[in-house]
């Protein structure tokens, strides 16, 4: 099996893909459906890549129904600790977060199931994140939780992201 599956608690799985290294570099697979499946981890339909400097922190980001997103995230270079936090209101583990780090040298990869927001912060210069999502971009579903006065606060931005307003994570 080129994939090892460890569950991190609240539904979030690390996922460890098998590299074959040579002389000539590395090959392995980030995603077969038929492994995914067995894990309940759903088909991406869209990929996204995001290039940060050391020190970005992107996030947290996530979207409404019934445009929710599962992602699978995964560094293709440099380093990352990235962070899931479970933002269903009726879940016995609202507002509990795990992560992990992610980087070019283990490979691994989370899966984020939906009803969580998502985020990250790059560890070293030209961070590259490859990322797959479930369900694609909705600008008018997007939402933004960010780490303000030491709460967590979603921040509902229109499509320009011009205008902002602010309520805590339990008011969204």
């Amino acid at each position: 099996m080129p994939f090892e599956f460890e569950e991190l608690g609240l539904g979030v799985i690390l996922i460890k893909p098998k590299a074959f290294p040579d002389n000539r570099g590395y090959f392995k697979e980030i995603f077969k459906e038929s492994e995914f499946r067995k894990m309940n981890i759903p088909t991406p339909l869209q990929a996204n890549v995001s290039f940060s400097k050391p020190g970005v922190v992107r996030g947290l980001h996530y979207q409404l129904p019934p445009k929710e997103q599962g992602k699978i995230v995964t560094v293709m270079k440099g380093r990352i600790i990235d962070v899931a936090v479970d933002i269903r209101k009726k879940s016995k583990s609202f507002g509990k977060y795990v992560y992990a780090e992610l980087n070019e040298d283990n490979h691994y990869m989370l899966w984020i199931p939906p009803g969580f927001a998502h985020g990250f912060q790059a560890l070293e210069d030209s961070t590259v994140l490859y990322f797959v999502t479930h369900n694609e971009y909705s600008s008018y579903r997007e939402r933004l939780h960010k780490l303000h006065n030491d709460r967590l606060a979603d921040k509902k931005c229109n499509s320009q992201r011009k205008r902002c307003k602010m309520p805590t994570i339990r008011e969204s």
